[in-house]
């Protein structure tokens, strides 16, 4: 839709932008490596143009009017956002430094350990490694990449699905005596909470499966962090539901079991997040090529236990 309203000149705002941002018309042209009566003039422009005055000027300093305040607001968004677009299509800055930010658990259970082949594979490339649960909105960050657990819808950015995961119940062996009816024993072991958001909808559904049992559940320990809940369950302190790419090489090493043949599809998968032109440069390409090449054992080992336990069972969330 066109719009017959219009705006005060680019530079104008330009100018008044910096000379917000430090309240000093000096600085403002030193930072548009222009003369101070330059901005002075600009601001002066856009006062004009706007019919309000923006800055009370003093004899040492000058103060934005609450007018001021208020463009300067929207001001201070736009020139971000014109920032952000035009660093996104621009050619990479740095192709041979590639900064990913990661989920933590996934870090540093699944990623760190295997991050020496791409580096092999990859040796000009210098890889930066951030552990974070936030998304970035990649607005003022080198960041080339996220690893996130979510449903794969960001505004405003491109996400691509990495693996799905899954929920199983598990524990230490030593907690479960394999001759003996396994349900009086889980009677006996209290579960162990993981209160993330991609977890927290489990409960009540394992609740209601469990009460079929008549096994009420019992919870002693809620854990925000799922690296700490795994080390929980390796030290025998109960039973928890996990994901699945997250535990299955301690449930291949027999480190830890699932005693119920059970299983949800999380409502959270794995999924690569960047602005979507991120994607178009090599060192993302290439990562992404690798990262997709390890996943394939996490898909692999799932396939490979429900194979070889038939009576697996899925509950539904």
């Amino acid at each position: 839709m066109s719009s017959n309203r219009v705006l005060p000149p680019l530079k104008s705002l330009q100018a008044f932008r910096y000379a917000a941002q430090t309240l000093s018309f000096k600085k403002a042209a030193e930072s548009l490596f222009v003369t101070q009566a330059a901005v002075s003039q600009q601001i002066k422009t856009l006062e004009q143009a706007l019919s309000v005055e923006l800055f009370e000027r003093h004899t040492r300093q000058v103060v934005l009017t609450s007018e001021g305040q208020y463009l300067f607001d929207y001001v201070e968004r736009a020139f971000g956002l014109l920032e952000e677009g035009v660093k996104g299509i621009m050619e990479d800055p740095t192709p041979n430094t590639l900064v990913i930010s990661s989920v933590p658990s996934f870090s540093s259970r699944w990623l760190v350990s295997r991050l020496g082949r791409f580096q092999a594979q990859q040796p000009e490339i210098n890889l930066r490694l951030s552990p974070s649960i936030d998304l970035s909105t990649f607005a003022d960050s080198d960041l080339d990449l996220c690893i996130r657990l979510g449903r794969g819808q960001y505004a405003g950015l491109t996400s691509q699905l990495l693996f799905k995961e899954y929920l199983v119940l598990v524990c230490h062996p030593s907690m479960i005596n394999v001759d003996q009816p396994i349900k009086e024993q889980l009677l006996n072991i209290p579960i162990i909470t993981d209160t993330g958001p991609d977890v927290r909808h489990v409960w009540p559904v394992l609740q209601r499966f469990l009460d079929l049992y008549d096994m009420p559940m019992k919870s002693h320990l809620h854990v925000a962090d799922s690296t700490s809940l795994v080390e929980a369950l390796l030290s025998c302190q109960g039973l928890a539901m996990m994901r699945y790419g997250l535990v299955y090489e301690l449930i291949e090493k027999g480190q830890l079991i699932c005693p119920l043949p059970i299983y949800m599809k999380s409502q959270y998968d794995f999924y690569l997040v960047a602005p979507a032109p991120h994607f178009k440069y090599q060192k993302v390409m290439t990562f992404k090529r690798w990262i997709e090449q390890e996943v394939k054992a996490i898909d692999s080992s799932w396939a490979t236990y429900l194979k070889m336990h038939p009576e697996m069972e899925e509950v539904r969330v």
